[in-house]
């Protein structure tokens, strides 16, 4: 079959040989490179062709006539049915090493790092033992199935609910909270948030839990400022094991954004407290030290999900951070001070910067209640701020950490950063192909990829964390 001949409803075989950006599996056929929902890498399929275009085109499985030899049984009934788990059906080792290879391919493909220097500067991914119940946070949506009130997640690319009562992801306690929410929904009449009509009341249950303390934190996002019988939703909820904070946020809003702007608090504690240790790698593993950070939490607060990991990545960034106690540190996208406060312990001053006021403040809080002083948090765009710094307002910095949202550093950003010249940048990236593009300008400006290494913080989804040094100079060699 030709690929003009090839058209809608087509039925082919196809070896899939790769997975791409959203977790579909890819596979070439006659010429044609296909991406298809629910296959692995390995599996020989049956497929139907549901869209084509120039050279590439889309499709269904029809039958799986041999199926990899790494695919495995998903724990999860609902998985690859909703949006969170595109990878729980891959073997959790073949998940690693796919993930390993798409930072590789990143870095060669886009930021034009070769191959051989790649092994050298490249550590092996950081993995999970057991990488299920790991998040601390999640966003589960409520609606209708069937005339009953359900909660779950989105299916990919679409606003449809597929009903999860007990995501492996999360913690048990989380079944709790979404059970005692459809009960006290059923029992007091409050309907589901209809995004058509803009009609109904809960929009959305955000959950977060500390794992070092065990407490629970529920906010339940409204259409409107208020719920009936308020108190029988309170009485529910803390009957949930844990349960430690309770509130109401207001979105009357027709958009895709799931917090508002009003917050208030129906019962306990304004914040949950959390702990990150730093650990050091071992022989057999990280291992916990006794040095920690304690960060207050709220509703909106940016926070790492997945607590265990997150003590590794920010480790191996303090480690990248090379510090010995009189740097004066930049780090720029910071949030609520996580990684700030990690890397006060062994500084000589940090300065953090945040477009988000509710996290500075949060950010400032955390400072205090760690009695850590030797940092200075400033609301405020990074690139816009920048430069001005870069101008002589602070301190020149002799090391730069940035951790920016999935879209990576602004132009703006990287060009202040470069005229500044740290001596290291420590670059932590949730995204392999803005941080390609990212380590390719400051190449460009003077400075050399030193090292990096992934952090698996999402397991069984497409998603992979890294942190990266690069350092100012190097021989043009190894820039090539």
């Amino acid at each position: 079959m030709t690929e003009a001949a090839m058209k809608k409803n087509d039925i082919f075989t196809i070896k899939i040989t790769d997975i791409g950006a959203h977790g579909e599996g890819i596979g070439r056929c006659e010429g044609m490179t296909f991406f298809i929902r629910g296959a692995l890498i390995g599996d020989e399929i049956l497929a139907a062709a549901t869209k084509i275009k120039k050279g590439y085109g889309y499709a269904r499985i029809v039958e799986i006539t041999e199926p990899s030899p790494y695919r495995v049984e998903a724990r999860c009934p609902a998985a690859g049915r909703c949006g969170g788990c595109q990878l729980q059906a891959l073997s959790y080792d073949r998940q690693l090493e796919w993930k390993e290879k798409k930072v590789r391919d990143a870095l060669t493909r886009i930021g034009g790092i070769s191959e051989e220097r790649i092994r050298r500067v490249m550590e092996p991914v950081v993995g999970m033992e057991e990488p299920f119940r790991y998040r601390n946070k999640a966003q589960f949506p409520v609606g209708y199935d069937g005339g009953e009130i359900v909660t779950g997640f989105y299916a990919p690319g679409s606003h449809r609910i597929v009903p999860v009562k007990d995501c492996l992801l999360e913690p048990e306690e989380n079944a709790d909270v979404l059970a005692a929410v459809r009960r006290y929904m059923r029992e007091n009449g409050v309907l589901p948030y209809d995004e058509a009509a803009g009609s109904g009341r809960i929009r959305h249950i955000l959950i977060r839990r500390s794992f070092s303390t065990g407490a629970m934190m529920v906010c339940l996002i409204v259409n409107g400022g208020d719920l009936p019988q308020e108190e029988r939703l309170v009485a529910e909820l803390r009957k949930v094991s844990g349960m430690a904070s309770i509130f109401l946020n207001t979105n009357t809003e027709q958009t895709n954004r799931i917090l508002g702007e009003r917050l208030r608090l129906l019962w306990g504690q304004e914040y949950i407290t959390d702990v990150i240790h730093r650990v050091q790698q071992e022989e057999n593993g990280f291992v916990q030290t006794s040095e920690s950070v304690t960060f207050e939490i709220s509703p909106k607060s940016f926070y790492q999900v997945n607590p265990a990991q997150t003590e590794k990545l920010y480790s191996i960034a303090l480690d990248l951070a090379g510090l010995r106690g009189n740097e004066t540190v930049w780090d720029l996208y910071c949030g609520i001070g996580t990684i700030s406060l990690f890397l006060a312990a062994k500084a000589g001053w940090v300065y953090g910067v945040e477009a988000v006021k509710e996290a500075v403040a949060d950010a400032k809080r955390n400072a205090a209640l760690n009695r850590i002083r030797n940092v200075s948090f400033y609301e405020g765009r990074a690139e816009e701020i920048l430069p001005e710094w870069a101008r002589g307002e602070m301190r020149r910095p002799d090391v730069v950490v940035v951790d920016p949202p999935r879209k990576g550093c602004d132009f703006a950003c990287l060009t202040a950063i470069l005229s500044v010249r740290p001596e290291r940048i420590v670059y932590v990236s949730c995204d392999p192909a803005t941080l390609a593009r990212d380590i390719r300008i400051l190449e460009d400006g003077g400075y050399t990829l030193a090292r990096l290494r992934p952090v698996d913080q999402f397991c069984h989804s497409v998603h992979v964390e890294n942190a990266a040094l690069l350092v100012r100079g190097g021989a043009e060699a190894e820039r090539t």
